[in-house]
């Protein structure tokens, strides 16, 4: 029987993570050591009463006794906070999803890889901001590190059986958001409520907000870098709406292979739970015949400067990628809260980057992780300083 871990198990990801899970056999096939949540404690305490977990844990400690309430008498274990759920982490596991959203999923993710066997990765965050650290530890601890995003899940499958010297490309698919074909000086005026309408993905607030602004695909060309061992270079953007390919690998040969399917997380995710087989998963089947056409576009970088901002990145290298992304969190929260508007969080995250450039450069070689935690905390003031000032400036004008 397999033990398993979900980290991150009431978002998105880990919701579907555990639809797969109890449609493979439940209890009956998995041993779940550890289920970890936020503030759905509702949620959480199901989940681990449906899967027998051995423990469950919120990020929130004023929230543990509410939780341990509704676990009462099961025989899991109920804790709190962030050292919690490092030790959770610690608990030697055969497979286990990394799913907590944002920075906040990184040290669990560090210690993941030294204990999983198999770590299906959906915290992009993780390579974003310490991706040498994080192929290091799964070299060293021998653990096997399979992508979740659908984008990079395509790629791995792409790649199989080829060597990474064959790639002349990589080739990541966007669907665009809801602001595709927005104008500028639409996008000064777009609402937290209008990026949050996806036309294709069911997927949690933030990574979709990050959709609409193209900040999730900035990432992932960040994230495409780390994991597959290519040149930034290596790594373009298309937009493609229907979202139906995943992503395309080209090769020397000039031949590419592209991976299809209906945009369903399930299928990502399935393919990390059952790997190195395949198994039916509750996924729509494609109809090319009602599909019809598949479109395809450049993305427009003065629309969606996050793309640049994230070649900029790599380029600075060191710990400019753990800077980016702190930004784009604190930008995020203030976007969603009505502080900033929508094009005011790339021009945050550009300003952030500009200012500590120099450090983070500097940082070539990230000896641990205290280095990125450091770095992360600084941008983030940074950050919020920008975000001040904007709305000082905007009360001034009023």
């Amino acid at each position: 029987m397999r033990r398993i871990s979900i980290f991150g198990s009431t978002g998105s990801i880990g919701c579907n993570t555990v639809d797969l899970i109890t449609r493979q056999g439940g209890v009956d096939a998995y041993q779940v050591v550890a289920l970890t949540g936020g503030r759905n404690i509702e949620s959480l305490a199901g989940q681990a009463r449906e899967l027998g977990a051995e423990v469950a844990i919120t990020a929130y400690p004023e929230l543990q006794q509410d939780l341990e309430a509704l676990l009462a008498g099961t025989s899991t274990i109920v804790r709190s906070g962030r050292e919690a759920l490092i030790e959770a982490a610690c608990m030697p596991v055969n497979w286990a999803m990394s799913a907590i959203v944002g920075s906040a999923g990184l040290e669990p993710t560090m210690k993941l890889a030294q204990y999983a066997d198999v770590l299906a990765l959906a915290n992009k965050e993780s390579l974003v901001c310490a991706g040498d650290l994080l192929l290091e530890a799964c070299a060293k601890h021998g653990t096997k590190l399979l992508p979740v995003d659908s984008e990079h899940s395509a790629i791995f499958q792409a790649m199989t059986g080829h060597a990474t010297q064959d790639v002349s490309r990589i080739i990541l698919t966007a669907s665009g958001g809801p602001f595709r074909t927005w104008s500028k000086a639409e996008l000064v005026n777009a609402t937290p409520a209008q990026a949050l309408a996806h036309p294709n993905w069911d997927m949690g607030a933030r990574i979709t907000v990050d959709s609409a602004s193209m900040f999730n695909k900035a990432l992932e060309v960040i994230e495409a870098k780390y994991l597959f061992g290519v040149a930034p270079e290596q790594v373009e953007v298309v937009v493609h709406p229907q979202s139906i390919i995943h992503s395309m690998v080209e090769f020397r040969d000039g031949a590419i292979v592209a991976q299809l399917g209906a945009p369903d997380m399930r299928g990502p995710i399935g393919y990390a739970l059952n790997y190195p087989a395949r198994s039916d998963l509750p996924v729509d089947r494609l109809d090319f015949g009602a599909l019809g056409r598949l479109d395809f576009e450049a993305p427009d970088e003065d629309r969606f400067p996050s793309l640049r901002l994230a070649r900029e990145a790599l380029e600075i290298g060191g710990a400019a990628g753990a800077v980016l992304n702190a930004a784009k969190e604190i930008a995020l929260d203030a976007f969603l809260d009505g502080e900033i508007g929508f094009v005011d969080m790339a021009i945050c995250v550009e300003v952030t980057l500009s200012k500590l450039q120099v450090q983070a450069e500097n940082i070539a070689k990230i000896d641990g992780i205290d280095a990125i935690i450091l770095i992360d905390k600084e941008a983030r003031s940074v950050a919020r300083a920008y975000i001040a000032d904007t709305l000082i400036e905007g009360q001034k004008a009023v």
